[in-house]
């Protein structure tokens, strides 16, 4: 585990997502103390990432279709 701090995520993001692309996970340190963590991504399916997005809906019996619900919602914005 690597620790950074948050000057060097602002001039060395590259090298730091470099090192997290190998599988290296990344403590960020703001004033010394830890603020965040980089972790290389784990490509899950679309279909897991949307089922956890959209779990607030999912008790919800007055909306069958969240994804229709949704584009139904901004279609008046675009």
């Amino acid at each position: 585990m690597m620790k950074a701090t948050a000057k060097d995520l602002r001039f060395n993001s590259k090298e730091l997502l470099d090192t997290v692309n190998r599988g290296e996970e990344v403590i960020i340190t703001f004033r010394g103390k830890p603020c965040a963590k980089l972790i290389p991504y784990n490509g899950k399916n679309k279909e897991t990432v949307k089922n956890q997005l959209f779990g607030i809906w999912k008790d919800n019996d007055m909306v069958q279709d969240v994804d229709q619900y949704i584009c139904g919602l901004r279609k008046g914005r675009f």
